[in-house]
């Protein structure tokens, strides 16, 4: 679960106050700008850029939204930006102190376009986060495949009149209900994953993530065989889908004589990982 009142995040030293909105952090503009450019009027600052950048002033009402936030005064409304909004706000500021994430927005533009025309590219530079991360190579190699697998059931989805992220949420709930007992924000308590943006799948074990690629592959076959149209329809096909992942997971506990679930998670691992190497180094 979020802890709604981890409302400050710390950059470089300095604070940038947040708020809980939409289901994702939303950060006050003005301290982003203060952090970047230094300003002792920020409020000021921000005025001048809208001025300055047409589009950027002209889309100020899509980008940032009024949130209430903790001040030395009390509750006020600020503009917020979410993290997409903090990237088209950091654009727009002309601040060596900003150059730096600039050229990274652009770096990462770049390889996007590159990935569209070439995705063996994008699938390299995943495989590349997670061996960075301290993946091992056999376990790399599932996940990539999951994502392979998930990415060509919510493309099926899409082309059943299932169009809405939430939608997609409840049917991969009803996946992992059938399959694992637990919905996926359950699952996520389950293994003590505190963080919104951390993903399940990458705190999986080897089993779990199989028994999550059989439960989503099945569901895929199955709502091609039964061709299944519109949330209701699909939301049958996601439950038998999980239900082959479960007869198949019964049958490899009862092999092995004991649960594949699993509360381990990558960062527990991590942390065990490190002591073993701080003792012996």
């Amino acid at each position: 679960m979020i802890d709604k009142g981890k409302s400050l995040l710390i950059f470089q030293g300095n604070e940038i106050r947040r708020a809980w909105f939409n289901e994702e952090w939303w950060f006050v503009a003005i301290d982003i700008i203060k952090v970047l450019t230094g300003s002792k009027d920020p409020t000021g600052y921000l005025k001048d850029m809208r001025r300055r950048d047409e589009g950027f002033s002209q889309g100020w009402g899509q980008i940032a939204t009024p949130l209430s936030i903790t001040t030395a005064g009390g509750k006020q409304n600020l503009n917020c930006v979410s993290t997409k909004g903090a990237f088209r706000l950091i654009q727009s500021i002309p601040s060596k102190k900003a150059e730096p994430f600039k050229q990274w927005l652009a770096q990462v533009g770049s390889e996007r376009i590159e990935e569209i025309e070439n995705p063996e590219l994008a699938q390299d530079r995943v495989k590349k986060y997670y061996e960075l991360k301290g993946y091992p190579k056999e376990w790399i190699d599932k996940r990539l495949r999951g994502i392979a697998i998930r990415q060509e059931l919510t493309e099926e989805w899409k082309n059943r009149e299932v169009k809405e992220q939430k939608d997609f949420a409840i049917l991969t709930n009803e996946i992992s209900k059938a399959t694992f007992g637990k919905t996926v924000g359950e699952y996520k308590e389950f293994k003590g994953l505190e963080r919104p943006n951390q993903n399940l799948r990458d705190h999986m074990n080897d089993w779990e993530l199989i028994l999550n690629m059989v439960g989503e592959k099945a569901t895929t076959d199955i709502t091609k065989e039964n061709n299944s149209q519109g949330l209701s329809e699909c939301k049958e096909s996601a439950k038998k889908g999980g239900t082959v992942a479960l007869e198949t997971r019964k049958n490899i506990e009862g092999q092995l004589g004991k649960s594949v679930i699993s509360k381990e998670n990558f960062l527990s691992k991590k942390k065990i990982k490190k002591l073993i190497t701080d003792e012996n180094g």
